[in-house]
């Protein structure tokens, strides 16, 4: 039995409930490839919808890769900022595209309390955290998102984020109330227990070596069974290998790393009273929040390599020692890392490969949110024929880059870093 990768998360779980493997020849409706939440969410959606018998399959466990190990940001938006999406679709398209992420966050919240999922949910709205000196910045893109987009992002005054966030670092910022931040694997557990009681088949440790779609009957195969059924949805994210090479040839893994403190008590309200969750205004950004046993979760970087850094803790400490020079050599209980699956265009990647065959992927590190929206679309799409997969067609699947894939992105990551330390020298 696959265990979690070590991690905070990982380590505070719920409960140990494990599905079993696949051992035999099955018959359902639909079949769903890969238990992240693009996978959880269409499966739930599909139920919800009326979907008489529905099997998610998994090649490790629930909520295994990015959608275990991330930092629990659930926000609106996408990896693609909300400027390169309305200069790429225009503002009726983009504002539409939005508004689903929007729903989607109010149907995450809805789905905590209509099911009851203990995961340490803090609907407290994420803080938007100025690196730079320079206000406009703030107010352009307070104007923008209420212009172009129609939500309201509070200005922070800098004296007014300093009584929040008790570092200089930090010039001001945006509040985004419709946010939230939670235990994200005890979220996807807990929704997988969800998808269980609604009739739906969960498989783990079972990984998928061939998919036959060409057919009227999609064959999913695995070393001890077989999957036949209707309708099937790839959902692999970062994780998904070389399976289905018209979708995977798309996708880049891409790596990001996080932290955890030790419990720093009554001390953490000295360093951050906010109960937002907070990410700043870089490219290269670091993200971190408060959790329930008052660590402090840390996160930030990017690799293409996928090896983790043999000195990844000394890495984030100087990163958070950066915000907060007073925690340089506070105790850290837990470092990890996760791939995110990412596509070159940063947009979603839903659409369909042949007639009842689906993909749910590419969400860029910006899932937890858009993952929900892609379930239901898809969901929607297989149930009841709804068409608004076609709204992300522009995007497709564009090849990944082969080999070079990893270099492009690592550059284009180190050029925006360059970008950001020149702006910082330059105030």
């Amino acid at each position: 039995m696959t265990n979690y990768p070590t991690s905070y998360y990982a380590e505070t779980l719920n409960n140990q409930i494990n599905y079993p493997r696949l051992e035999q020849n099955i018959e359902v409706e639909s079949c769903v490839i890969g238990a992240g939440y693009a996978g959880l969410m269409t499966a739930l959606g599909l139920l919800e919808r009326g979907a008489k018998s529905v099997a998610l399959i998994e090649k490790h466990k629930i909520g295994w890769g990015a959608s275990g190990r991330n930092g629990g940001f659930v926000f609106a938006g996408f990896s693609l900022s909300s400027r390169a999406l309305v200069k790429q679709a225009g503002v009726v398209h983009a504002r539409e595209l939005y508004g689903l992420t929007v729903s989607a966050v109010d149907l995450i919240r809805e789905r905590i309390k209509k099911f009851d999922i203990a995961c340490d949910a803090v609907d407290e709205g994420v803080i938007w955290a100025n690196w730079f000196k320079d206000q406009k910045l703030l107010h352009d893109e307070k104007n923008f998102m209420a212009e172009k987009m129609q939500v309201d992002w509070e200005y922070i005054s800098p004296q007014d984020l300093q009584q929040q966030i008790n570092t200089e670092q930090y010039h001001g910022g945006l509040f985004e109330k419709n946010a939230m931040h939670f235990h994200p694997l005890n979220y996807a557990r807990g929704i997988a227990e969800v998808i269980q009681k609604k009739g739906g088949q969960i498989f783990e440790d079972s990984e998928v070596l061939d998919i036959d779609y060409q057919s009227s009957v999609k064959k999913i195969k695995t070393s001890d069974g077989t999957i036949s059924c209707k309708n099937v949805v790839l959902a692999g994210g970062g994780y998904i290998g070389k399976l289905c090479k018209p979708v995977a040839r798309s996708i880049l893994p891409i790596a990001t790393y996080v932290m955890t403190t030790e419990p720093l008590g009554d001390k953490l309200s000295q360093y951050l009273s906010s109960k937002a969750a907070v990410y700043d205004t870089r490219f290269a950004f670091d993200y971190y929040r408060a959790l329930k046993d008052t660590r402090l979760l840390w996160g930030g970087r990017i690799h293409a390599n996928t090896q983790t850094p043999e000195n990844l803790e000394a890495l984030l400490r100087k990163d958070l020692a950066k915000v907060f020079p007073d925690l340089k050599d506070v105790a850290i209980d837990h470092v990890w890392d996760g791939w995110m699956g990412y596509p070159r265009h940063q947009m979603p990647q839903i659409g369909t490969l042949a007639d009842n065959v689906w993909y749910n992927i590419g969400y860029g590190g910006h899932g937890v949110g858009p993952t929900t929206m892609g379930g239901e679309i898809v969901a929607s799409a297989i149930m009841n024929g709804d068409q608004r997969f076609q709204k992300f067609s522009n995007w497709g699947l564009p090849w990944n880059g082969g080999p070079f894939g990893p270099m492009a992105a690592q550059s284009s990551y180190w050029w925006f870093q360059f970008k950001d330390w020149l702006k910082e020298s330059l105030e």
